[in-house]
């Protein structure tokens, strides 16, 4: 935990991240946000040829289809709502009294039809499966949105809220574990031209929620997900940066997505977990982007 407000101290100091009074909650420096940035354009230098759909979500999407995708079965925890004020004019009074006192004034505030998204690729299930069968070559997305998660920490690689960049896979089998396996190899290879030391290590897939250990080692041997590991705030705990999933048939049975011989389709994604990377490369290069590896700054800028 030190050596995380160590490195939280510092990103403050250098102005990199900006304390907002709430832990996981950071404004970010125009420094900042042009790491990302060069991140994404090495994302689609990598990943553009494969030509993918972009669509881009708000953070927050339509409550009943979060309520669908089974989050809260597996992470209540973690989830957030949207609350607006519902009540009349006296409920008003009331509330700017309590708000004059310092009491409570949260209580008439009622759910709205929006749920904060938990990950990126939420959103888009349920929208390809209105447009009807995907074509028997499969459908290719580029996403990109804030997403939440009500964890507050120290570390600085646990936002509450945080940019996750996705390309989803849907089709048979063998084209998204194809397409998983194309990317776990481009991953690596990313990762390596930035500098940044990794190793990949199979994980629990949070898609298919928290159903006790037996569930978790059987994924665990299924391969459903991979993560790549660089450190961030610890050597011997390195956070995940980036995660290769293979949801088999799950979302192409829960949203109905279908292909056009009628079989039920399989998803596949890879994420880029946006503020974790950049992070990652200022703890291994330092806070100073002057003064990182010439190698790295051409791959980043050109």
């Amino acid at each position: 935990m030190d050596m995380q407000v160590s490195f939280l101290d510092r990103l403050f100091e250098s102005g990199l991240l900006i304390d907002t009074g709430v832990d996981g909650l950071y404004g970010r420096s125009g420094q900042f946000e042009d790491v990302i940035a060069a991140f994404e354009r090495l994302i689609d230098k990598i990943g553009g040829a494969d030509g993918a759909e972009a669509i881009r979500f708000p953070p927050g999407m339509n409550r009943a289809y979060f309520e669908k995708s089974g989050y809260m079965k597996s992470f209540p925890q973690l989830a957030g709502t949207v609350h607006s004020f519902c009540g009349n004019d006296q409920d008003h009074m009331s509330l700017l009294q309590c708000m004059e006192e310092g009491k409570d004034w949260t209580k008439e505030q009622k759910a709205t039809d929006i749920a904060l998204t938990p990950a990126a690729c939420y959103p888009l299930y349920p929208t390809v499966a209105k447009r009807g069968p995907i074509s028997m070559e499969g459908g290719l997305f580029d996403l990109q949105s804030y997403c939440f998660r009500h964890e507050p920490s120290k570390d600085p690689a646990r936002q509450q809220l945080f940019r996750m960049r996705e390309y989803v896979c849907m089709g048979t089998e063998a084209h998204v574990t194809t397409f998983r396996q194309t990317w776990m190899d481009r991953g690596v290879e990313m990762m390596k031209s930035i500098g940044l030391d990794i190793e990949i290590d199979v994980a629990n897939d949070p898609f298919f929620g928290r159903a006790g250990k037996l569930l978790a080692n059987n994924q665990r041997d299924q391969n459903l997900k991979f993560e790549l590991l660089i450190p961030v705030t610890s050597q011997a705990n390195k956070t995940a940066c980036m995660s290769f999933n293979y949801h088999q048939d799950a979302f192409g049975q829960k949203w109905g997505l279908s292909l056009a011989d009628g079989s039920v389709a399989h998803t596949a994604c890879v994420g880029f977990g946006l503020e974790r990377i950049a992070l990652a490369l200022f703890a291994q290069h330092g806070l100073d982007v002057a003064s990182w590896p010439e190698a790295v700054r051409k791959t980043l800028w050109g």
